[in-house]
């Protein structure tokens, strides 16, 4: 499945957010190096309980607006894992 989500990248701890469809996604690491990515991948397959291999970025890399493809999930896992705090 595609979710689409947006980073905040140096924020005060880490986070996700959801809105409805909106998935809010913020990081305490800086954009740079793909820092910032590398821990909205990990922090996102931690919440899904699943490997980091099965989140990518498809969209976004130097955005704060990312589409993400995450194998092998429906939506309603995604988002039911996601909404959970």
């Amino acid at each position: 499945m595609t979710l689409d989500i947006k980073v905040y990248p140096k924020a005060r701890r880490n986070s996700i957010e959801v809105h409805g469809a909106r998935v809010t996604v913020r990081v305490a690491a800086a954009p740079e190096g793909g820092k910032a990515n590398d821990a909205v991948v990990a922090l996102l397959a931690k919440r899904l309980e699943i490997g980091k291999g099965r989140v990518r970025i498809v969209r976004g890399h130097k955005a704060r607006n990312k589409r993400l493809c995450i194998a092998g999930l429906t939506a309603e896992r995604v988002f039911a894992h996601l909404s959970v705090k």
